[in-house]
């Protein structure tokens, strides 16, 4: 049995010893415990065998034991147990094969004989003693390869092992615990998962609570800080297993603190994987508690968790796969606790253009819909409308994740609500696409061809494996055919058209049978409209015929489009349109019916009647659209004259609506009359107008009232007319009208419906004249009408209700305000394409309403408007012309009012502002030479639009909450308005064309750092920062920017230190990230204003020493001058805001003051000078044991700037409490007065004679040198 293990420690060959190790191990399974003899009888007599050849005898024991334990004796199995453990511990020093080798047979045996493996371990497991490194790797191991068999242990191991942590100095020790913990934590979260599986049910969390909490407090405050990479992320594995353990109030304690650093290690370390991992495990705990500090933490962590899911995955490297998946299992935890704010999130993101960020945005989005789809249940028309920016985007790389999220979308009942169709008509579009002819040089670029084959498979797979889908494609599919631009798309669209028929013919679906009709209907239009720009007469006269001719006169949707058609062609060829329509009523079509056969009621019969209809239908559509000026003329001889010859009770619901429609035109200017008579008429003309019409109603077929949501805006905002009769008849005429749409929508005449009834309550209500009553009165109709009108209704009612705003009667325009608002809040949703011009149109009714009231209602219309599209309302605003006019202004101002909102605004605002490019550099002039800063237009209208919004005083916490940001932000942006000149093309990106042209004088007095100055003022005002000496301080320099004293301006904030207090933290945190900034305009704003904290004492209070001293030891090695100026004095300056930090930081601050001195690029030699300052402020405070070696070195460095005789006198009376010797000192500060003269001879010789007699250290050292140094400087004291 020996020979093989000879043979096998013999063989050098790795192959031949495995083939030997499979012998010994067939051996093993067929006589376990005489292989396992052989085995340990061979490591005991070969105690210097070579530790491969242990390893690989060990490594067959371990397969052995795993095989056959339960045919092992079990006094073999305790002798292998005892000789695991001496293998593993025979050698202190850390061998990792061999001692893992080892470990893993006790792993092995613990699977079946736990209690004897603990026993063997816990002796080496002893109080007061740092363990072996592999015994705690082995309880890691055990913990996790039987869970059941080790939690009952773990509460006494981690008894023993926290007075443990306290002693371990060693990293490779630290990180062993901790991926212990790391592992005990995890199991125990299993046992307690599956208690009913478990050996004892009535084990608890809080069982292990309070000592995770203990190993806990040593793991965050202490080694987490370590240095060592691999150890920091072991920690961060461990904090995030542990956080499910902890005691709910000290993990809520904890979490301000433990998110911050979790979050903070994705800057320090390349893998991410284990912080996302960590990071996931800390959310689930903290969501789990109901934690309520985690919404203070929030923002940071979406903006973190969005940094990481934009990073781009390597398929080829799985933690970066890992990693990516950790991010969205985040992303899920914080969707199913703050849906909203991760939702504004993700959207807004969606919009930024950077082609990175957007597919991160939609990697996020695709997965919420797929995973949390209850919660984005209430959504799906917030993403359909935000999807619409990424679907223009020209990359295909972005294109292929849109197409991933429309893919989602579909299995989710997306693409069934309004707007999915242009989601299908974006896949379609791709399957459309032409060849790449040019390979992409990135690898990774997403080509047409494999973007098409994408789009191609995702089509086929709506039609054959999302059913709900069937009724969306059909018959859609089909408008995609012919059209040009589609061509290349026919294959996959015909093979998705012959699957959808066949499912729909096979289950025999009715509408399988297609009817175009519709869209014969929109061509007539088309037709119409292309005939209003036609001069050619007869070539219209043509076209009308052809059009008469070949109408199908039975279908009444044809009718109607016919009818439109001509009626929009009589807006620029009345006299034509009327004669055709006379010629055609007089034609032989109309006489087939006539004649001794005239009693035979046949087909003929039916087609003569619906051609009058027609022909009706198109009189009515020629009075709509003629022009007024010939209409008078024409209505009665041609128009009403050839309606009554046509009309009989077949065609009277067509000639109906026509009359009634033509006589409220007339009415209609008589409705807002400033004469209370006129108005009462008018309105009770309308009310019994309504009801003849109502009454005369008969409707077969379920059609569209196209008119109700202009009626409905005219007439509603008269029930709050002053005059109590015009109110009650414009309640009687608004009841009308709404059984008239319910007449169209196919109910009976006797139906009653609930909400309709509910206005005869409201007209009784009207008679009070009390203006709180007539409102209230106003939001009850709005909700009935709100209730009762259309969808595709609303826009015209909207638009209407804007012109009420503007009525003669304040009474009513309040009403039209009230009305709007409360129909915005219910239904304006769905209304983002039309946001752009309704903010227009509110912006031209600002100009000429009066009315204070009406004019806050308008602002709370903005405010609606925002809420439910606040990127398209930012967009929009920000898109004004510059600078902005005072209506502008306003609607900027009416954004603030609402706190929630405006921190949403400014948020969005500021992030913009950190990543926008402020100015372009221009040539100006051919003739002159350099280049000129120019402003960019978006980032100085947002900086506008900040002001404005702070102006309003409701934004004050807002303004609060957001204060370091919005401080950041506007320094940044005035330390980047320096100097720069507003373009010359300043609107040319204006959304509004007809105010591109601004009044000049107001272009005059539009300062780009003026901007900045007053958006910096009302800031510090609303944070309540205005006191007299900041105001002073700040506002006497801000006057100083515009004359270039730029350094003056920025150190102006040292205010900031003595007023801001708690708050300085975190503005220089915001700050941080310009100091990397390209534009060394920030860079020199930032460090400044970092140069000036260190002046004061407060950042050593806030703790912020450290992170100011960093930043600055940074910036010594920046490209800009200027920069490492600023950072040098910034340095020097800790000796005066904080000298008993000097020592502390004595090597860095000597180095720098050192690299200072010997700076090359230094034309003016501003910044040696600055050095030689900062070293005087440190020398004051320096041990003497820092000092005494640099005597001579800071001698030398000044030796070239003193040929200053003042200079040379200032610098050793400086210098000479250094040197050591009282009577030097009192000889320097004695003699070497300014205003004193000296006689360079006599100063040598005493100065000679004190040296002589020092008994100072320096005397030994340094005598020759400052004796030589003296004369030297002679030439500067004579």
């Amino acid at each position: 049995m020996s020979r093989p293990l000879s043979r096998f420690t013999y063989y050098v060959d790795p192959v031949v010893q495995e083939q030997v190790r499979k012998s010994i191990l067939t051996l093993g399974n067929q006589q376990p415990d005489k292989v396992l003899s052989m085995c340990q009888d061979y490591l005991l007599k070969h105690p210097k065998l070579v530790v491969g050849h242990r390893v690989v005898i060990l490594q067959t024991i371990e397969l052995v034991v795993k095989s056959r334990i339960d045919d092992i004796s079990y006094p073999k199995i305790k002798s292998v147990i005892q000789l695991a453990s001496d293998e593993m511990t025979k050698s202190k020093e850390v061998v990792p094969e061999w001692q893992q080798a080892a470990s893993n047979i006790l792993v092995a045996v613990g699977n079946k004989y736990i209690n004897d493996i603990m026993e063997e371990i816990l002796r080496k497991f002893q109080p007061g003693v740092l363990p072996h490194f592999f015994v705690v790797q082995t309880l890691a191991n055990l913990s996790d390869s039987n869970v059941y068999g080790m939690v009952p242990f773990l509460n006494a191991i981690m008894g023993t092992m926290l007075p443990m942590l306290g002693m371990t100095k060693q990293d490779n020790m630290k990180w062993v615990f901790s991926s212990a913990l790391c592992h005990f934590s995890e199991s125990i979260l299993e046992y307690l998962a599956n208690l009913d599986k478990a050996p004892d049910p009535t084990v608890r969390k809080d069982t292990f609570s309070s000592e995770i909490y203990s190993a806990y407090d040593i793991l965050f405050n202490s080694w987490m800080q370590s240095r060592e990479s691999k150890l920091r992320l072991t920690v961060a594995e461990a904090l995030g297993s542990m956080s499910h353990l902890m005691a709910h109030d000290k993990l809520e304690e904890q979490l301000p603190k433990l998110l911050p650093t979790i979050l903070g290690l994705y800057k320090k370390n390349s893998e991410h994987y284990i912080i996302s991992k960590s990071l996931c495990q800390i959310l689930e705990a903290s969501v789990n508690m109901g934690s309520r500090v985690l919404e203070t933490q929030i923002d940071g962590l979406l903006v973190a968790l969005h940094q990481q899911i934009c990073s781009p995955m390597d398929f080829s490297n799985p933690p970066t796969v890992k990693n990516h998946n950790e991010v969205l299992r985040c992303f899920t935890i914080l969707a199913n606790t703050f849906p909203d704010r991760l939702m504004v999130f993700v959207l807004q993101r969606l919009e930024n253009s950077n082609k990175r960020n957007r597919m991160g945005s939609l990697a996020v989005l695709r997965h919420l819909i797929n995973s949390s789809t209850s919660i984005m249940e209430t959504k799906r028309l917030l993403i359909l409308a935000s999807i619409r920016q990424p679907l223009a985007d020209h990359s295909n790389k972005v294109k292929k994740r849109v197409v991933q999220v429309i893919s989602a979308m579909a299995h989710h009942g997306y693409l069934e609500l309004e707007g999915g169709d242009l989601l299908v008509r974006f896949i379609i579009q791709h399957c459309a696409l032409p060849d790449t002819y040019h390979r992409p040089p990135d690898p990774e670029e997403v080509t047409n061809e494999a973007l098409r084959s994408m789009c191609d498979n995702t089509l086929h797979l709506f039609t054959t494996t999302v059913g709900r889908l069937t009724d969306v494609l059909w018959p859609m599919l089909l408008c995609y055919l012919t059209p040009n631009q589609y061509a290349n798309a026919t294959t996959p669209l015909c093979k998705s058209l012959i699957l959808l028929a066949n499912k729909k013919q096979t289950a025999q679906e009715p509408n399988f049978i297609i009817d175009f009709n519709a869209q014969g209907s929109f061509l007539y239009r088309c037709i119409g409209v292309i005939l209003q720009q036609c001069y050619n007469k007869e070539l219209v006269r043509k076209q009308l015929q052809e059009i008469l001719i070949g109408t199908r006169h039975n279908d009444a949707i044809e009718r109607t489009g016919v009818a439109m058609g001509i009626g929009l062609c009589a807006s620029s060829h009345l006299d034509g349109t009327l004669e055709k329509l006379e010629e055609f009523g007089k034609s032989d079509a109309f006489r087939k019916a006539s004649g001794i056969f005239g009693l035979l009621k046949d087909k003929n019969d039916v087609d003569v009647e619906k051609m009058k209809s027609t022909l009706i239908l198109c009189y009515g559509y020629v009075a709509l659209h003629a022009p007024e000026d010939k209409l008078l003329t024409r209505i009665d001889s041609d128009i009403l004259h050839n309606i009554s010859k046509n009309f009989n009770t077949k065609v009277k619901q067509s000639a109906l609506f026509i009359e009634c429609f033509c006589t409220f035109q007339h009415i209609e200017s008589w409705l807002s009359s400033g004469q209370d008579h006129e108005r009462e008429r008018a309105v009770k003309t309308t009310a019994e107008l309504l009801q003849f019409y109502l009454d005369n109603l008969r409707v077969k077929n379920l059609v569209t009232f196209h008119n109700l949501g202009a009626l409905v805006g005219r007439l509603a905002p008269r029930c709050t007319d002053p005059n109590p009769e015009v109110r009650r008849a414009a309640i009687d005429c608004i009841y009308r009208l709404m059984y008239i749409q319910l007449r169209y929508e196919g109910f009976s005449l006797d139906y009653k419906d609930d909400s309709v009834e509910g206005l005869l309550v409201v007209r009784e209500k009207l008679s009070n004249p009390d203006h709180s009553v007539l409102y209230k009165t106003c939001s009850e109709l709005t909700k009935i009408i709100s209730k009762r009108l259309p969808q595709q209704q609303l826009s015209t009612l909207l638009f209407m209700l804007y012109d009420g705003l503007v009525d003669a009667q304040s009474n009513c325009s309040r009403a039209s305000s009230v009305i709007l608002n409360t129909l915005l809040k219910n239904r304006g949703a769905g209304l983002q394409d039309l946001v752009p011009e309704m903010l227009e149109v509110l912006h031209n009714r600002l100009q000429v309403i009066g009315e204070e009231q009406v004019k806050v209602a308008i602002g709370q219309s903005i405010l609606i408007l925002a809420t439910q599209h606040l990127q398209t309302v930012v967009n929009t605003l920000v898109a004004y012309p510059l600078p902005y006019d005072s209506w502008s202004c306003e609607m900027w101002i009416a954004l603030g009012a609402d706190s929630t909102l405006a921190l949403q605004i400014m948020e969005m605002i500021i992030e913009k502002l950190n990543v926008m490019v402020p100015y372009v550099d221009k040539k100006e002039s051919m003739l002159r030479p350099g280049l000129t800063k120019v402003a960019t237009s978006q980032p100085l209208a947002m900086t506008c639009a900040l002001r404005e919004m702070m102006l309003n005083g409701q934004s004050a916490d807002a303004v609060a909450y957001l204060f370091p940001k919005l401080f950041s932000a506007l320094l940044v942006r005035l330390g980047s308005s320096v100097g720069v000149q507003l373009p010359k093309d300043l609107n040319s990106n204006s959304i509004i064309s007809d105010r591109k042209t601004i009044n000049k004088i107001n272009v005059a007095n539009f300062d780009v750092c003026g901007v900045a100055v007053e958006a910096l003022r009302i800031l510090l005002g609303r944070a309540q920062l205005d006191s007299l000496e900041l105001s002073c301080c700040f506002l006497s320099h801000c006057g100083k920017i515009k004359c270039d004293h730029f350094e003056e301006a920025i150190l102006s904030n040292r205010a900031m230190a003595k007023h801001a207090g708690p708050r300085l933290p975190s503005i220089v945190e915001s700050l941080c990230p310009s100091l990397c900034n390209i534009y060394e305009c920030q860079r020199i704003t930032v460090t400044a204003f970092f140069s000036e904290l260190l002046n004061h004492h407060v950042v050593t209070e806030l703790m912020i020493l450290d992170m100011l001293m960093n930043n600055m030891m940074e910036r010594i090695t920046d490209t800009c001058g200027t920069v490492r100026m600023l950072a040098v004095r910034g340095l020097g300056n800790i000796a005066v805001g904080s000298p008993e930090k000097v020592n502390k930081y004595a090597k860095e601050l000597l180095a720098a003051m050192s690299s200072g001195m010997e700076e090359n690029d230094d034309p003016g030699k501003l910044i040696t000078l600055e050095a030689m300052s900062g070293m005087s402020k440190i020398l004051l405070y320096l041990d003497q044991k820092n000092v005494h070696l640099l005597v001579v070195y800071i001698f030398m460095k000044i030796k070239p700037f003193l040929e200053n005789v003042s200079a040379c006198k200032y610098a050793m009376r400086i210098c000479a409490p250094v040197i050591g010797s009282e009577q030097i000192s009192a000889m320097f500060q004695n003699h070497l007065l300014e205003e004193k003269g000296l006689h360079h001879g006599e100063f040598i010789n005493d100065l000679t004679k004190y040296l002589v007699r020092s008994k100072s250290f320096l005397y030994y050292k340094n005598t020759h040198r400052i004796a030589e140094c003296a004369y030297e400087f002679r030439d500067s004291f004579l």
